[in-house]
């Protein structure tokens, strides 16, 4: 259960795990990642790029038109294998709740 992340758990990341993650990814799987995206998502991810690299992506995620959600699911799931290599190289912080949580 601890391992258990979905694409939509990048809330739980502290805002600089998610620059640190958006170094790694493809923009490509971000922008097809974000158009299944609740809006939640997209403005934590918005929110901690650049704007003109946030100008970027939205402009890229609207030339994209419609897209397979298979599409949208193959690359939400790349981006969270690339969280899961990251929070096991201790580059990232997952705010899960729990005990393990507690900053000192």
């Amino acid at each position: 259960r601890k391992r258990m992340f979905v694409f939509e758990n990048v809330t739980l990341l502290d805002d600089r795990s998610i620059q640190r993650v958006l170094r790694e990814v493809d923009s490509k799987d971000l922008g097809l990642a974000l158009k299944g995206a609740t809006e939640e998502v997209r403005q934590r991810i918005v929110r901690n790029m650049s704007e003109r690299a946030a100008k970027m992506l939205l402009d890229d995620m609207a030339a994209l038109g419609p897209v397979r959600m298979a599409q949208v699911e193959e690359a939400q799931g790349r981006i969270v294998g690339v969280i899961r290599r990251l929070e096991e190289a201790e580059e990232v912080f997952v705010m899960r709740g729990g005990e393990d949580d507690l900053l000192v």
